[in-house]
């Protein structure tokens, strides 16, 4: 038992919270290439993706490791994101490090969901079996492309009168 939860059921929440914020943050980094900042979308992205990392830490046998390692560094980085957004209203640089910053917790709660992906649906898993096979390096070259490409144009387009 997990908070109350089977290790099922948490396992399916932490997952369902991760897919939710990949899916929101996608949209509000391409809402940020037109200048535009869901408020409701946002703070699901960033609500989601804070919630996906600390659900993290409370899996069983947790090894230090690449997992625990995302966790720390997505938390760390979406500290000055939550600054920069909710107590600086993306004044001066603090828009730049909110964009990027939200980009990349984006692209590592992103390159975790492509891990998983390989490793549990069943016409993938065959693709990559190591996971160092070349459609699992594509499909992670893919979304740092994608997430690198719109953070680009959001770093030219994105400025908010006011927050």
């Amino acid at each position: 038992m997990i908070l109350g939860m089977s290790l099922s059921t948490f396992t399916t929440l932490h997952v369902v919270l991760s897919l939710i914020g990949i899916a929101s943050g996608v949209v509000c980094l391409f809402a940020m290439t037109g200048s535009r900042l869901p408020a409701g979308l946002t703070m699901t992205f960033l609500l989601t993706t804070v919630a996906t990392s600390v659900t993290g830490f409370f899996f069983p046998n947790l090894k230090i490791g690449p997992p625990v390692i995302f966790g720390v560094v997505s938390l760390v980085v979406l500290t000055p994101v939550l600054l920069a957004l909710y107590q600086y209203r993306l004044a001066g640089p603090w828009r730049w490090i909110y964009i990027a910053g939200a980009a990349f917790a984006l692209w590592l709660n992103s390159v975790v969901g492509v891990v998983q992906a390989f490793q549990k649906l069943a016409f993938l898993k065959p693709l990559a079996p190591t996971q160092s096979e070349p459609p699992f390096l594509v499909a992670q070259v893919v979304v740092l492309a994608i997430i690198v490409g719109l953070t680009v144009l959001a770093l030219k387009r994105f400025h908010p009168a006011t927050v």
